[in-house]
């Protein structure tokens, strides 16, 4: 009986487990089911969890664009740079075995100090990057390391902001740090949201050793890269300022230069720059943050006699052939003099007054034939209140004086109120273009490098119509004599062959204690070419110039004008006028294009007008040339030509200036990457290696240089007195 009872418990345990068996079963079945339906745990989708686990994802990096200029030269772009990578764990095939021997092969060539080097390399790593020296290396440092084929060292590539034309144009391209992370200057700021790039990725499964399935979907997300810029400067027209400024800036050691070069019937800007200027390579010792052209407003001087002259003959009050007592005029309280220490000339009449730069014939136009304010409501037809609104960042207002009566007269002239040097050259193609004031703009357009669609496209604007083409006119030729006559203070801004009307300025700079400083001055000149129908202005101003005994303060303004007006002239095709005589240091040569023709035959022809010919190659027939058919060059320039040799050879490049270096870039289609200013000192390859895929050239610049070529004349010494604009107030 005890045995059927202890039975029949048993019975029930086990239908009672089988049961609970059962349950489990059925609440295990039903997830199952549901999470088979639903493909979902706890709000996780499992697919995707899966999806996760077994893809791989891999960025595709997306490029930022490039600035060009007019030509399409780059001006900045993105190139690969190298890191050193040292391998110490001795599980790999290749590691560091010898820490202090490495460290004193890579000492030198990454200028380390030895030790440090080796104190890297003896770490208890699996790898290490060896410091800031290591990184942002160019391929040619890379080469120059993989040819000591040291074990354990590897390169990792990452993209780059490089800058081929270092200084150029500087200020206004601007720059980002190496890695492009942030934009913090110029266009690479103002125009970032254009430039930026955006990266793309690829997605597709792989096993339980990362490979890739072969039957995998992809997913391809493309990258987007950044656009393209193309700015209104043109490369040889920068090149001329920069070489002319860095000549000034050795021979005079100014506070500033400042240059703009612009296009007088559109508005657009062909040249700009500044000193101190920086490479955006090396942004880490910038000494000078600011675009002076655009950004700093200062007196401007006697430059500002051109748009009160134009105000007195629009308005019909001008009379140059009326006289006046020069030295001195009484304004209120005040006393405003001559430039001459209130001598004066005598009696004469206004046009001399222009060309003498008096304050004195000014101060009556502004008072006693224009007024106030008229005067007043021509600097506003002029735009000098408002910025111009080029497309740079940070462009400043012009600071008009008009609280006393004495304001109006020293306006007149330049003094007391401050404008910006863009400010005036907007005024000036008033001057230059019939009485049509043009905006200043140097974004000539922004292309989608993918589309080729241009997104955004610049177009000539005009900002007003401050005089008409009779007054324009009338002040052109006036101008001129400026240039031209011996009592004109601009005699040392002429050019044998062009027509130049321009006004010089000489601005004292006023001192924090009142008053102005003594002695120190900002010396400029405003200049457009041809007179008879102007195609570029140039303003040039460089501020408190170290002067010799016997130095005035308009040579180094006319050696950078003179240079760059006749370097501009020559580059848009613009002729010499046939009635003057040319002097053999500025004739001109027409190319032809010379492809096809016998190499012998041209280089005679070139060289008896005195053309510097460099040839690339033995072959007998020219297969390039450095520039463009209808490049008129000046005698003892370089033109580069490429002959049919099927191994030429690199040439020797030692003492060519910057500008050639990239001509023959552009002629070889390879990359230079230059490190200084000036002329050539090192290049890499060497002279005589093969150019058999070659694809980079790096070069190292010097100033001294003993073969420095000569791209113009200097201005000669002459008996002009020097204008001095300052004026005695009692």
């Amino acid at each position: 009986m005890q045995q059927q009872i202890k039975s029949s418990q048993v019975t029930k345990r086990a239908v009672f487990f089988l049961f609970l068996l059962f349950i489990v079963f059925v609440v295990i079945f039903s997830r199952f089911v549901y999470i088979q339906a639903a493909k979902e745990v706890q709000g996780v989708d499992l697919e995707e969890l899966v999806a996760k686990r077994w893809s791989q994802t891999n960025v595709i990096d997306g490029e930022r664009g490039s600035i060009y200029d007019n030509n399409g030269d780059v001006l900045a772009e993105e190139i690969p740079s190298y890191t050193v990578i040292a391998i110490l764990d001795d599980r790999f095939d290749s590691y560091v075995k010898d820490p202090k021997a490495t460290a004193q092969s890579l000492s030198p060539i990454l200028e380390m100090d030895a030790e440090r080097l080796e104190e890297l390399l003896s770490r208890d790593s699996v790898q290490v990057e060896l410091g800031a020296q290591s990184k942002n290396m160019s391929y040619e440092k890379r080469e120059e390391i993989e040819e000591l084929k040291l074990e354990g060292i590897l390169f990792r590539e990452d993209p780059r902001r490089y800058y081929p034309k270092q200084i150029f144009a500087s200020h206004i391209i601007g720059y980002t740090e190496r890695d492009m992370s942030v934009a913090r200057m110029g266009i690479e700021s103002s125009l970032n949201e254009y430039l930026l790039e955006a990266d793309g990725e690829i997605t597709y499964q792989e096993d339980g050793r990362n490979r890739k399935l072969p039957d995998s979907d992809e997913t391809i997300k493309e990258p987007k890269n950044g656009d393209d810029v193309y700015l209104t400067i043109d490369s040889r027209i920068q090149m001329a300022i920069e070489q002319t400024m860095n000549q000034v800036v050795e021979d005079f050691n100014p506070e500033r230069v400042m240059a703009i070069v612009a296009n007088a019937k559109t508005g657009e800007i062909l040249g700009m720059s500044n000193r101190p200027s920086f490479n955006p390579n090396e942004y880490e010792s910038i000494e000078n943050y600011t675009n002076y052209t655009i950004s700093s407003r200062f007196e401007p001087g006697s430059t500002m006699k051109i748009f009160t002259l134009a105000a007195a003959i629009e308005e019909g009050v001008y009379n140059g052939d009326e006289t006046y007592e020069s030295g001195s005029i009484e304004i209120v309280d005040k006393t405003v003099n001559d430039h001459n220490g209130g001598k004066g000339w005598g009696t004469i009449t206004y046009d001399e007054g222009v060309r003498r730069s008096s304050n004195v014939a000014f101060s009556k136009i502004a008072l006693e034939k224009l007024g106030p304010e008229k005067l007043y409501s021509y600097i506003d037809a002029f735009g000098f209140r408002e910025p111009t609104g080029i497309d740079l960042p940070n462009e400043a207002t012009g600071l008009i004086a008009e609280q006393y009566t004495i304001d109006a007269a020293t306006t007149a002239f330049g003094q007391a109120t401050a404008i910006t040097p863009i400010q005036q050259v907007q005024a000036a193609t008033a001057v230059a273009n019939d009485g049509k004031m043009m905006k200043p703009y140097i974004i000539d357009r922004i292309v989608n490098p993918n589309t080729g669609k241009i997104d955004f496209e610049n177009e000539p604007t005009i900002a007003g119509e401050p005089i008409s083409e009779e007054t324009a006119n009338q002040v052109l030729g006036i101008l001129e004599t400026v240039v031209t006559e011996e009592d004109g203070t601009g005699r040392p801004y002429a050019i044998d062959g062009f027509d130049i009307a321009g006004k010089t300025g000489t601005a004292q700079i006023p001192s924090e204690s009142g008053g102005y400083l003594s002695g120190e001055n900002i010396y400029s000149f405003i200049g457009m070419a041809p007179k008879d129908d102007p195609e570029v202005i140039v303003y040039v101003a460089v501020d408190r110039p170290q002067l010799g005994a016997g130095q005035i303060g308009s040579e180094p303004v006319s050696m950078i004008f003179r240079n760059v007006m006749e370097q501009s002239l020559q580059y848009l095709d613009i002729a010499p006028s046939e009635d003057d005589e040319v002097s053999s240091v500025q004739k001109s040569i027409e190319l032809e294009d010379y492809q096809g023709e016998s190499l012998e035959e041209i280089k005679t022809t070139l060289t008896e007008k005195e053309l510097q010919v460099i040839v690339i190659g033995e072959g007998d027939k020219i297969t390039g040339q450095s520039h463009e058919p209808g490049t008129q060059l000046i005698s003892g320039e370089k033109i580069i030509f490429l002959t049919d040799d099927e191994l030429p050879l690199v040439p020797d490049i030692s003492g060519w200036s910057l500008r050639d270096v990239y001509l023959l870039g552009k002629l070889l289609d390879i990359g230079m990457e230059v490190n200084g200013s000036g002329f050539v000192q090192e290049q890499t390859p060497e002279a005589g290696t093969e150019m058999d895929e070659l694809s980079r050239m790096s070069v190292s610049l010097s100033k001294d240089n003993e073969d420095e070529e000569n791209i113009g004349e200097v201005a000669e010494d002459n008996a002009v007195e020097e204008e001095e604009q300052e004026f005695f107030m009692d």
